[in-house]
């Protein structure tokens, strides 16, 4: 097993060449399906005279002609599919494989090796580089179009249908004309009323007493405790507070130096 980013060259070493052929989505898929030692069809490759190309096609094995997921159980996959043949056209290409730890690997001779859960890094080689490029194309049939016709039948059925219904759903989410929280918030409203400015003397001996006990209060905290307007309470603490705008008490309310009961807890700014 080679170590975590080395790669295989033995077929790269060995000049080995591949060929990279394209093949229609739906025959992957069968073979996909095949079982055993994973044969899916016969390759044949016939030249005509001695400069005559080389014609090459595909037979699928019958056993993975049937077609899943259609409705007409009657549309099988074409067997025939003639190969048309390309150049590389300059470019380099080459084919890898990755195996990863833990999965089985089949030898030459038919046995199997089972390398166990983390045994090692995934193992990459390279095969080989690619000499020839083809696509592999179905023979025109009668059983070939009807297959694309149902294929194209079944893209073209919505993913969702309307239904009408013929009585009342009760089972389901039902709408309702207000939320629960609407609900909670109009109720304290309610229970709270409008604020009605205390005067000012009144609000501050509440915010005396209220600095008596913290030296810190954001402005929330302050309404909660004096039941005033925002705006109102703003206004009285600009004339006995200090607004942090940094530092550890960012966004805090605290007594102006001239207005603290206490002299050995002073605020030291950062």
């Amino acid at each position: 097993m080679s170590e975590k980013g080395e790669v295989d060259l033995t077929g790269a070493k060995q000049n080995t060449g591949v060929w990279l052929v394209k093949v229609p989505k739906y025959l992957s898929q069968q073979w996909a399906k095949a079982t055993g030692r994973g044969d899916v069809g016969k390759l044949r490759i016939s030249k005509k005279g001695n400069q005559g190309k080389a014609e090459v096609s595909f037979t699928l094995n019958e056993e993975l002609t049937v077609i899943e997921g259609i409705e007409d159980k009657s549309v099988s996959a074409p067997r025939e599919h003639p190969f048309t043949m390309q150049t590389v056209g300059g470019q380099t290409l080459a084919v890898f494989t990755e195996n990863s730890s833990g999965q089985s690997e089949e030898r030459s001779d038919g046995s199997s090796s089972v390398s166990g859960a983390g045994a090692g890094p995934d193992k990459i080689a390279l095969e080989g580089v690619v000499v020839q490029r083809a696509e592999c194309r179905p023979a025109v049939s009668e059983s070939y179009m009807r297959l694309k016709r149902l294929q194209i039948e079944e893209l073209a059925k919505p993913v969702r249908l309307s239904q009408q219904l013929d009585k009342v759903v009760t089972n389901n989410y039902k709408p309702v004309a207000n939320h629960r929280y609407n609900l909670e918030y109009e109720r304290k409203k309610k229970e709270e009323g409008k604020r009605a400015r205390a005067d000012k003397q009144q609000v501050l001996d509440m915010l005396f007493s209220a600095f008596e006990k913290h030296q810190y209060y954001n402005i929330k905290d302050l309404v909660e405790i004096t039941k005033q307007p925002v705006t109102y309470l703003k206004e009285i603490l600009r004339d006995i507070g200090i607004y942090n705008v940094k530092g550890t008490h960012k966004n805090t309310w605290e007594l102006k130096p001239e207005y603290r009961h206490y002299q050995g807890d002073e605020k030291t700014d950062e």
